[in-house]
């Protein structure tokens, strides 16, 4: 039986009602948006339980083969393309899938998760919520992609056919283009998803305004 990705949690409010599986991008770890929690400006009912897992230390070889957490290997690194190790986006998807079946158990159904991510997580944060087989809550997609647009076209689920989702990105993303992120936004809108698309003048980064507008979407989900 596979184990558990490590995590840290975090609850904001008594008695959490809902999940948000949050996860870092490429080389950081779950400590990295941690702090954003406090800003979101959740109110204490219902609450939150916060999950950011840590991913496995791989070799990356966009990289030159060096290992660091990451989710899946990049193997080649373009302004407006990747390439990518397929089958490791499909076991970090397992991976986030055992996370939720464990929320399940902690008495959160899948319709009150949240899947979240940054840049490669963000890339994973999609590759799930879209192909889950059980209805889900929404998807927070920053600064980020889709991997394998056919994986998630071959896999869609209907129960997650109307998924809504929040995507940001930086205007003056270096690492991850504002292209790559306009394409994923509207891939799933041609999928048939409700999609909040905001961008702001940053890098590969977030900002004040960004968490200020992820809070309130979600306090509006979770009403």
């Amino acid at each position: 039986m596979e184990q558990l990705l490590d995590a840290i949690e975090l609850v904001h409010g008594d008695d959490p009602q809902y999940a948000v599986i949050w996860l870092h991008g490429l080389g950081a770890d779950g400590s990295d948006f941690v702090p954003v929690v406090p800003e979101l400006g959740l109110a204490a009912s219902p609450g939150v339980r916060f999950v950011f897992p840590n991913a496995p230390e791989i070799p990356v070889t966009c990289n030159g083969g060096y290992v660091m957490p990451a989710w899946y290997d990049i193997i080649s690194l373009e302004p407006n393309s990747r390439r990518i190790d397929e089958a490791g986006i499909v076991h970090s998807r397992a991976a986030i899938r055992r996370l939720i079946e464990r929320e399940n158990g902690r008495g959160i159904p899948c319709e009150r998760i949240f899947l979240a991510g940054f840049s490669q997580g963000g890339a994973v944060a999609y590759t799930t919520a879209l192909t889950h087989p059980e209805t889900l809550a929404g998807i927070i997609a920053l600064s980020t992609y889709l991997p394998v647009e056919t994986l998630v076209e071959r896999e869609a689920t209907p129960a997650n056919h109307a998924l809504p989702v929040f995507a940001a990105h930086g205007s003056q993303d270096d690492v991850v283009s504002p292209a790559l992120g306009r394409r994923a936004r509207d891939f799933v809108e041609a999928q048939g998803h409700a999609v909040v698309w905001q961008e702001y003048p940053m890098p590969h980064s977030v900002c004040l305004e960004e968490v200020a507008d992820i809070g309130q979407w979600l306090r509006e989900r979770l009403a």
